[in-house]
């Protein structure tokens, strides 16, 4: 494993296929499980499949891990793992212990679906809430370099989740080399990140995450990610000499931005997607360089520090195309919340049509998923020879579950 960049070659990633525990969320319920919307979990397959198969052609079905067959294979590695997934489970959801022994007998693959959607079909029975958000993998962990960062989620409705992917990166053979180096980081581990003495919690998620550049990890300060967080990833990294800079992006805190990648993302070398009043104006912003030498430089905006720091030729493609009510309309579906391919090749959402004419204006290519699918079949290097694109996915039902591509993969390896 290793990524040292947003932009560069993917190789291998991690998604959730959004499982149908989505199609028990209620009006009622749907703010506690950090849901806005109700959705139509049908079209929201359909449209995920359409994803799904964009990824696969790019990195190969092999290399695009589904978290419930991570599982699945998780569990098949050992008795011993089995009865302790099931007894956190247990005391975590508060369920008699006689439960026990049935979820014992259960097969791999029904232990598995039940613990993500809390369902048993079988028997028609409810045993606790589903996971929605499971599927936006981006927040589960981050990828430094040749490290795997597990993050702990902000929310209690997210804790399953947490719980599920410490699983995955602690006992799945895939990552047996890298927990045995101690490349593994876990955010959970209360001697490494402790409460502050002041009782600050330690949350963070990896949309709040990226690692920009080899020598510059950004770390969001927002909704869901605090700045205790923020100062014990940044002392842990510096001690473990992974990167030079890091990067604390202080957002406002809303909803509407819950995490950096809500705001901006890295479509290629000299490419950013972003909400302008924010990342460019620096509206309610600003960032703050901590140096691994032990210096500190401020910016008052995200563009400011990029175009200093990383790229000074850096240009910016806005959400909306920078124009209200355009620009706010377009950054709640995830317009500039995309996931590089490759340098210059991205997925985005097909309803967000001024920033699609935004990436045209900029020289982009925007083709449709289908006619990307079309084309392949009738030229086998089509895939190989694409650059500039931004390919769209159909997107009526995944952009009411507030996140976009880049949400939804969690990149193990860029080249």
């Amino acid at each position: 494993m290793y990524v040292d960049n947003e932009i560069s070659e993917l190789q291998q990633v991690i998604v959730h296929f959004p499982d149908d525990g989505i199609s028990r969320i209620s009006p009622k319920r749907a703010e506690s499980l950090l849901f806005d919307d109700i959705v139509f979990y049908p079209l929201m397959n359909k449209e995920y499949r359409t994803f799904l198969r964009i990824l696969q052609l790019f990195v190969g079905e092999e290399n695009v891990l589904e978290t419930q067959k991570l599982i699945e294979e998780a569990i098949d590695a050992c008795d011993a793992v089995k009865e302790e997934l099931i007894d956190r489970v247990i005391a975590f959801e508060e369920l008699p212990s006689s439960f026990e022994k049935y979820l014992e007998g259960l097969t791999d693959e029904n232990l598995a679906r039940l613990l993500i959607t809390g369902y048993l079909k079988d028997e028609d029975r409810i045993l606790f809430d589903p996971i929605p958000n499971y599927m936006f993998t981006r927040d589960i962990a981050v990828t430094i370099k040749d490290h795997i960062l597990i993050t702990k989620a902000a929310k209690d409705a997210r804790h399953r989740e947490n719980l599920l992917s410490r699983f995955i990166f602690k006992y799945h053979p895939l990552f047996e080399e890298a927990k045995a180096a101690g490349r593994i980081i876990d955010m959970n581990d209360l001697e490494l990140f402790p409460p502050s003495k002041k009782a600050e919690t330690v949350s963070a998620e990896g949309g709040d995450i990226m690692m920009f550049d080899p020598d510059h990890l950004m770390i969001g300060c927002s909704e869901r990610t605090t700045p205790y967080a923020f100062q014990c990833i940044k002392d842990y990294l510096f001690e473990k000499k992974l990167v030079k800079n890091i990067a604390q992006v202080n957002i406002p805190n809303e909803r509407s931005f819950m995490h950096i990648d809500t705001l901006f993302t890295r479509v290629d070398h000299n490419i950013v997607a972003c909400y302008k009043p924010i990342v460019y104006d620096g509206e309610g912003s600003n960032v703050v360089v901590y140096r691994s030498s032990g210096e500190e430089t401020t910016y008052a905006s995200i563009k400011d520090y990029i175009n200093t720091e990383i790229n000074p030729d850096m240009q910016y493609v806005f959400a909306g195309n920078g124009e209200s009510p355009y620009q706010e309309r377009e950054q709640w579906t995830d317009s500039v919340n995309l996931t590089c391919v490759r340098p210059g090749v991205a997925i985005s959402y097909d309803r967000n049509l001024k920033t699609l004419a935004a990436f045209e204006t900029a020289g982009y290519k925007v083709i449709d998923a289908e006619d990307l699918f079309k084309q392949a079949v009738a030229d086998s290097s089509y895939i190989s020879k694409l650059e500039k694109t931004i390919i769209t996915i159909p997107s009526a039902e995944l952009s009411r579950a507030r996140g976009g591509s880049h949400c939804m993969t969690c990149p193990i390896i860029r080249k």
